[in-house]
């Protein structure tokens, strides 16, 4: 009797070998479907039951790599946005920038009064005099959960913030609302607690649909970790000045140069950024 593949992912659950989720994932990153049926049959020559979903990973960027710096640059935007840490400073400025594309005004690491202490708030962001009070979680490794222990304590420090807002004359937010961001996903239980308690949960997939990765598409503000053209030595000193985004690089020769990049790369660095952030997706 034939059995189904299985593929180890970065938690340790095993799941079912899927074409679909693969053919998916090279679609949203600009690849057409000679190249999907290509990267498919290669996958599928050195397949095994148990194959890690990173090593699927890999030889599918490589193989897109090779061909379109910039459609392997979108298909890295995950392990793109782990490679923003170890801190989690430019990840909290790259949501930052997110919600600005979005209308908002933001302020990040500021501390807030409560009615019993202080709290460090991630990002402030303001609209309509609506504010977001926003948490954000960051992981730079693979198979990390956000658990109910974070919507509980978030909601607890919200509530203590909005008790010590209701007692000021001068308040001039018509409504708060507490948001969790994270580059993971969040467990059944995070998720239910959050919506039985109106904390906003904005993760790497959720909501469907509308989650992190569908709000970087939408806004093409890509991290400039996601650049196959730089190495990591390179993007580590653009974060260091507080660069994170690909389109802070477009037109920025002097800037490129000022980290060493010499005028012969500069230009593949730039056709890159430029046909990552130009480039209109379309996933069906």
């Amino acid at each position: 009797m034939h059995h189904p593949l299985t593929v180890t992912k970065a938690s340790g659950e095993q799941s079912p070998f899927s074409e679909e989720k693969i053919k998916k994932s090279l679609r949203r990153s600009g690849a057409d479907e000679d190249q999907i049926d290509f990267i498919l049959q290669e996958i599928k020559k050195n397949m095994y039951n148990g194959m890690t979903t990173r090593n699927i990973y890999k030889t599918a960027y490589s193989l897109l790599k090779s061909g379109s710096r910039h459609q392997a640059a979108r298909y890295h935007l995950k392990y793109a946005i782990m490679e923003l840490g170890p801190s989690g400073f430019p990840f909290e400025k790259y949501i930052a920038e997110l919600l600005k594309f979005e209308g908002y005004q933001t302020q990040i690491g500021l501390i807030l009064q409560g009615k019993c202490v202080t709290h460090e708030i991630d990002i402030i962001a303001e609209k309509d005099h609506n504010q977001l009070l926003i948490e954000c979680k960051y992981h730079n490794q693979q198979g990390i959960t956000c658990n109910i222990k974070i919507p509980l304590y978030i909601h607890a420090r919200f509530n203590d913030i909005e008790a010590h807002a209701l007692k000021k004359s001068n308040n001039t937010v018509k409504k708060r609302k507490g948001w969790i961001v994270t580059n993971t996903r969040f467990t059944a239980d995070a998720i239910q607690y959050a919506g039985c308690s109106e904390i906003q949960l904005l993760g790497w997939d959720h909501p469907f649909g509308k989650g992190l990765k569908d709000k970087i598409d939408e806004s093409k503000l890509y991290p400039i970790t996601c650049l196959t053209s730089l190495t990591l030595a390179e993007k580590q000193q653009l974060l260091s000045r507080e660069i994170v985004l690909c389109n802070e690089l477009q037109n920025n020769g002097r800037l490129l140069s000022s980290i060493g990049i010499k005028t012969g790369r500069m230009a593949t660095v730039l056709n890159e950024v430029h046909r990552l952030c130009d480039y209109e997706i379309k996933i069906s």
